[in-house]
């Protein structure tokens, strides 16, 4: 009996002599709450944590809550970092991260607090500068929720549904009305979603709310500038409003308005004047259903205009040459166009021998009994005389 009793107790004591022993902790972990300069606590940011003898990263997310937390930290000095949405807020250095569990908040709040009176800022000083990093903060904000809009709507417009898309940057400007590009933005999706309208009074009514739409990103623009008239980009950018400004007023038969703002436009930026120019002139030959005479001259004059701005803008010359030959008039059962009438054509020809109107040029010089002269406007060389 005392010889089997013996076998389980050997086994027992194998067993204990192959149990796999623990390994000591080797690294560590973090945690750390995040808030504003306002005390709120800041979520969906990010908490780096970069070794500074290794170049080893740690990034952490911060909750709703703004808590973070993270395990598996190797033990080592650290720059500590906080970002929000690419931008950083504050960081630390020297943090040292040992086996045990290190709390490292970010207290934005307490650190200007701090930073002012290692400046020797007055309380009044520190409210002006925590106010202004508040206004920031509350600015980026902002910035975030009219991009998303911005992105929703361009989606819907995208899918041909310029209701939603009108519906979006309408929120847009509620949520921040001294933008210009939303209003834009705005009057550019009410314009496609007349399209789709075909009762008359609400086209009537989509084309007037375009052109307020277009008006309001003209005045906010043109605000701007009377503070920094330095700016080039926002003076082209100006220039398209009243581009746009100009086609909404077209669209609703408002051809005086819609002159002087494609000619605001030119003036503005004389190197897209070839462009505003033809806008006009396009505008004025679509709303002359009934063959105006006075009409016709008038789009005459702005693609002439276009042509001086940019002398190779074919479409000009070719639309220049329509409006001429809807003046001629007949002698006998012969046309007789007024003059430039060819040469508008077969300049188009020369620029453009294969393009979309190449075929109605070729047409109207035929009636015209004119030829097609592939070299015009070029210098023919005589030949020599030996």
């Amino acid at each position: 009996m005392k010889k089997l009793f013996g076998i389980p107790v050997l086994i027992a004591l194998l067993t204990v002599l192959y149990m796999p022993l623990a390994l000591a902790q080797s690294t560590g972990s973090v945690k750390g709450t995040c808030r504003d300069v306002e005390g709120k606590p800041i979520g969906g940011a990010t908490v780096e944590w970069a070794n500074t003898d290794n170049g080893r990263k740690y990034d952490v997310k911060t909750n709703g809550k703004g808590e973070y937390f993270s395990l598996g930290i190797a033990p080592g000095k650290y720059t500590v970092t906080l970002r929000k949405d690419g931008k950083e807020l504050f960081h630390l250095n020297g943090v040292n991260v040992g086996l045990d569990e290190v709390t490292q908040d970010f207290d934005l709040k307490r650190e200007m607090a701090a930073a002012a009176q290692g400046q020797g800022l007055t309380p009044e000083q520190l409210k002006q500068q925590q106010e202004q990093q508040a206004k920031i903060v509350q600015e980026n904000m902002t910035i975030k929720t009219l991009n998303e809009k911005l992105l929703a709507a361009k989606q819907a417009a995208d899918t041909g549904d310029f209701d939603t898309a009108v519906k979006t940057i309408t929120e847009a400007t509620q949520v921040d009305p001294n933008r210009d590009r939303l209003w834009a933005v705005l009057g550019e999706y009410t314009l496609s979603a007349v399209s789709k309208q075909a009762d008359v009074a609400e086209k009537k009514k989509a084309y007037n709310d375009a052109i307020g739409y277009y008006q309001k990103a003209v005045d906010l623009k043109q605000k701007s500038l009377d503070t920094d008239p330095k700016k080039a980009d926002a003076t082209k950018v100006l220039a398209q409003y009243f581009n746009n400004l100009g086609q909404a007023q077209a669209k609703a038969g408002k051809l005086d308005d819609a002159a002087k703002s494609y000619s605001q436009a030119a003036q503005l930026d004389p190197a897209g004047a070839g462009m505003y120019y033809f806008n006009l002139g396009g505008a004025l030959t679509n709303a002359n259903i009934q063959n105006d005479p006075e009409m016709r001259k008038a789009a005459v004059q702005a693609f002439d205009k276009a042509i001086a701005a940019d002398p190779n803008k074919a479409d000009a010359y070719y639309w220049k040459g329509s409006n001429l030959i809807g003046l001629a008039t007949l002698q006998g059962d012969k046309m007789v166009a007024p003059d430039g009438t060819a040469e508008a054509f077969q300049k188009y020809l020369e620029l453009q021998p294969a393009g979309p109107h190449s075929a109605e040029a070729k047409a109207m010089l035929e009636s015209l009994g004119a030829k097609v002269e592939t070299s015009f406007g070029t210098n023919k060389k005589k030949p020599s005389k030996k």
